[in-house]
């Protein structure tokens, strides 16, 4: 019986394990797709701003970026925004990140870049920031007490004027 456990047990992680890796690639796959789309989508506002400046050419007319072609230039920066945060998604997905100078990838854990040596910063996770937090706003009993006395405040106020309880 024992046996048929064990097993049971193997067989169920096995899958979760590639269960989670199809998850994985099905994501970045359509993270992929919604870049080409992007890509595409910048490529013909490329070339509507290129008719309208040979329209202007044409006719003689004279171009003002600002006036004429704010619309398609605001389109594409939105579009290459989404883009760069689809690749920062598909990075987070495959547990890579890049290099800050030379843009090279490599292991997220890695300090320095493998190709050109430059140091990386840290990564801060959200569980850090909490415990940050946390320890921001937490005042040992005898600090306050410090604090009260120099301030003048009572014990059963603290430092905002709020009461303790």
């Amino acid at each position: 019986m024992e046996f048929f456990d064990k097993i049971t047990k193997k067989a169920t992680e096995t899958y979760k394990g590639a269960a989670e890796k199809t998850g994985k690639i099905a994501k970045e796959a359509k993270l992929k797709l919604k870049i080409n789309e992007n890509k595409s989508k910048i490529n013909d506002l490329y070339q509507e701003i290129g008719k309208k400046v040979y329209q202007k050419h044409t006719a003689n007319e004279e171009l003002c970026i600002k006036k004429d072609l704010e619309e398609e230039c605001a389109k594409i920066d939105i579009l290459s925004s989404e883009i760069e945060t689809y690749h920062k998604e598909i990075l987070n997905l495959s547990d890579v990140k890049v290099c800050v100078n030379c843009k090279e990838p490599m292991d997220k854990d890695a300090r320095f870049c493998p190709k050109c040596g430059t140091e990386q910063p840290e990564e801060v996770t959200e569980e850090q920031d909490e415990v940050k937090v946390f320890e921001a706003e937490f005042i040992p009993q005898e600090e306050q007490k410090d604090n009260n006395e120099e301030t003048g405040t009572s014990n059963s106020e603290n430092t905002n004027g709020n009461i303790n309880n």
